[in-house]
């Protein structure tokens, strides 16, 4: 009785008919929530509302520090950008050593339009202070230089021009500024050279396929290199108290004694400073003058822009090697070697 009673009422309720309440709301879902109220606050967590800017010195730092750590290409050329505008104001609260401390690595940067705006910035730095820094300049350009991507090594010599035009003499001068890059020019156009143990071969054709454009610019730049080390040097003015000086003024450049390495490791061949125009002429006469030669005649032959360049490279070879005469007597690095 009770299980058909109540079939009974299931099937009734399909035919009831519902009975509306005019003027009542419909009732709310037990999960109702009242979202009709309007606040006068809102409060974040974390975080702090701020109307006044930060200053030129620490949006300086901020962009800096984008440049030289951010991964992505667009960020990087917009803080370089953002850098070079204020360098070009005057404005540079960390100095120019901390500005080449962090942006040199980018030398070798993978993308083109951030090497592009790096060149610029350097371009807007004072020359006066980047000449201090040469030393580690022409470090990072000779990484580029060497680089497997063609764009990478091009774009390195428009650094190392723009290097030349600020400090010419502290490159060629500086440890390591003459024969590294040197070494670092044969490896890139694929000349042998001549080391202490014998004739070293590198392959014909460099590090990567070049064209001639490429090829003929890296023979330019190779040729205004050497100008700058093997130019005539102009003699001094006669300092009457230049003696007195030397003895009680405090120096006004960094590391005044560098020529003689009392701290540091010792040096080779390659590594060593050459001050002077005399040394440069030996150690290039007895290690690069031979497989250049060799080079530049090969490179008239081609004729054409790379027969151009290699025309403006025999000049400089012609007059920086001009009035040498090579002497029989022992090398220093030969008496260095045996000790």
């Amino acid at each position: 009785m009770g299980s058909s009673t109540r079939k009974k009422k299931e099937k009734a309720k399909d035919f009831a008919k519902p009975k509306f309440k005019v003027g009542k709301t419909k009732a709310k879902p037990a999960n109702f929530t009242d979202t009709s109220f309007k606040a006068k606050s809102i409060a974040m967590g974390h975080q702090k509302l701020s109307t006044e800017a930060p200053d030129n010195a620490t949006q300086f730092k901020h962009n800096l520090s984008l440049a030289s750590t951010s991964r992505a290409d667009k960020q990087r050329k917009e803080s370089l950008a953002h850098l070079t505008s204020q360098v070009l104001a005057g404005n540079n609260p960390v100095g120019t050593a901390t500005v080449l401390g962090k942006l040199l690595p980018l030398v070798s940067d993978a993308s083109g339009p951030v090497r592009t705006q790096l060149l610029k910035l350097f371009k807007a730095l004072p020359d006066a202070e980047v000449k201090h820094h040469a030393e580690r300049c022409i470090m990072y350009i000779r990484a580029g230089m060497t680089h497997l991507s063609a764009d990478i090594s091009n774009d390195s010599l428009s650094v190392l021009e723009w290097l030349l035009d600020v400090a010419e003499n502290e490159i060629v001068s500086c440890p390591g500024g003459w024969v590294k890059t040197l070494n670092s020019f044969c490896a890139l156009m694929g000349w042998t050279v001549k080391t202490s143990t014998g004739w070293s071969t590198a392959p014909k054709t460099g590090l990567r396929t070049k064209d001639a454009q490429s090829h003929a610019r890296q023979i330019a730049v190779l040729a205004r290199f050497l100008q700058a080390g093997l130019k005539p040097e102009i003699a001094a003015p006669s300092n009457p108290y230049a003696r007195a000086d030397n003895m009680y003024r405090v120096p006004r450049i960094p590391n005044p004694f560098a020529y003689l390495n009392l701290f540091g490791t010792r040096r080779d061949e390659e590594a060593e400073m050459y001050n002077d125009r005399e040394s440069r002429q030996r150690v290039f006469h007895r290690r690069f003058l031979d497989s250049f030669n060799r080079g530049v005649e090969q490179a008239k032959k081609e004729g054409g822009a790379i027969g151009r360049s290699a025309v403006q490279m025999d000049l400089a070879l012609t007059e920086g090697m001009g009035g040498y005469e090579a002497t029989s007597a022992v090398e220093p690095q030969d008496l260095l070697d045996l000790w």
